[in-house]
């Protein structure tokens, strides 16, 4: 018997193919789901994530549709306008629902109110020709009216052709402007987006402040120092202030030196508006530094609070096609307030009694929102 010496090859089957990938995919399951679970359980990510552009949704759904619900341009109507007062009766009801009419015997008083913005456009007629008296403060209200107003005129046209053929047509349409053409569109951003930058500056800076210094123990050391509170907070205070006037003095000088921004000359009562419009965002800023723990998280909130308030306040753009119930939220807001007044001082000419409103709501705000502050302020993290 012979003894082989060879070794003896075994062949062994091949492993199942997909036992490896399932093992090898395990961690990478493990890893999402886990990844999954702690998206989920962060509050302030699920809230940037979703809720926060949701927010803007809304906010610009509200703005951008429903037009047809947006309630009727307020138009003054000084004297006879045949091609209103002589509608046919169908043509008459769509006027109706497209401008709230109301009549006045005096222009100029008239032409006053649209400057101050207490109606949309004045409505006269000459010799067969329609003028629209607009505003060149709200860009967009003055162009909607006119796109109105050319309607019934081309309607009035029609109706008046078909009864009297081959006649030229009884209506023309004109526009003019109830300010001095010559301001340029310079003179209506410059407030609102003066307003922005200092709700922007005070909110922000006394948000991410407040949680640093609790945050490395300089509150807590404040408060062991002989140096009072109020103190420490009128410093604050003083700072946001002087800030709002550099901001202010940088705006004006660019607008007028860079962009031919021509200030009215009741401009320096914009200075009262901008310290309580300080003063109230201040404090909004107090209370977002208040209930936050992180830096991140009172810059979050202060971002959350003032960059929607500056859409609904007119800061970018008008908000006179937006639904009643928009409006009626932007009428709240402090940020409206410190816009509308700047802008009547600053382009409007109004004097002294269109700050006074503005800047009691403002310091309303301010008293509210500081004692509410005060109310959850901790000097420990």
């Amino acid at each position: 018997m012979s003894t082989s010496t060879e070794p003896e090859t075994r062949t062994q089957a091949p492993a199942h193919a997909g036992a490896g990938d399932a093992k090898a995919a395990r961690p990478l399951k493990a890893l999402t789901v886990a990844m999954f679970k702690g998206f989920v359980r962060d509050r302030m990510t699920l809230f940037w994530a979703i809720a926060f552009p949701l927010m803007f949704l809304v906010l610009f759904g509200g703005i951008f549709t429903n037009q047809g619900d947006a309630e009727a341009a307020d138009v003054i109507v000084v004297g006879t306008v045949s091609a209103i007062d002589d509608a046919p009766a169908e043509a008459r009801k769509s006027i109706d629902q497209a401008i709230s009419i109301t009549r006045e015997d005096d222009l100029d008083a008239a032409l006053e109110k649209v400057r101050d913005g207490d109606a949309t456009a004045v409505v006269t007629e000459d010799d067969g020709e329609v003028t629209v008296h607009y505003s060149a403060a709200d860009a967009v209200a003055g162009a909607q009216i006119q796109g109105v107003m050319q309607a019934i005129v081309q309607q009035a046209n029609t109706a008046v052709y078909q009864q009297t053929t081959g006649q030229p047509p009884a209506f023309t349409f004109a526009a003019s402007q109830v300010e001095d053409d010559s301001l340029e569109a310079i003179q209506y951003v410059t407030p609102s987006l003066l307003g922005w930058a200092v709700a922007m500056s005070a909110t922000f800076g006394a948000a991410a402040n407040l949680v640093m210094w609790r945050k490395s123990g300089l509150l807590r050391r404040l408060r062991l120092a002989p140096v009072s509170t109020s103190s420490v907070v009128l410093a604050r205070v003083g700072v946001s202030l002087v800030i709002a006037m550099v901001q202010a003095v940088i705006f004006v000088g660019l607008g007028v030196g860079a962009f031919g921004l021509q200030l009215s000359g009741w401009w320096p009562l914009m200075v009262p508006l901008l310290l309580a419009g300080t003063l109230a965002f201040l404090s909004i800023g107090m209370l977002a530094g208040a209930v936050s723990k992180t830096e991140e998280g009172a810059v979050g909130l202060a971002n959350f609070i003032v960059l929607p308030m500056a859409f609904l306040s007119g800061s970018f753009f008008p908000l006179d096609g937006a639904p009643a119930w928009l409006r009626v939220v932007s009428n709240c807001l402090p940020l409206k307030h410190l816009n509308q007044g700047m802008l009547d001082v600053m382009v409007r000419e109004q004097g002294p009694s269109a700050i006074v409103l503005p800047i009691v709501i403002l310091l309303a705000f301010a008293a509210v929102f500081a004692a509410v502050s005060a109310k959850l302020f901790r000097w420990e993290a």
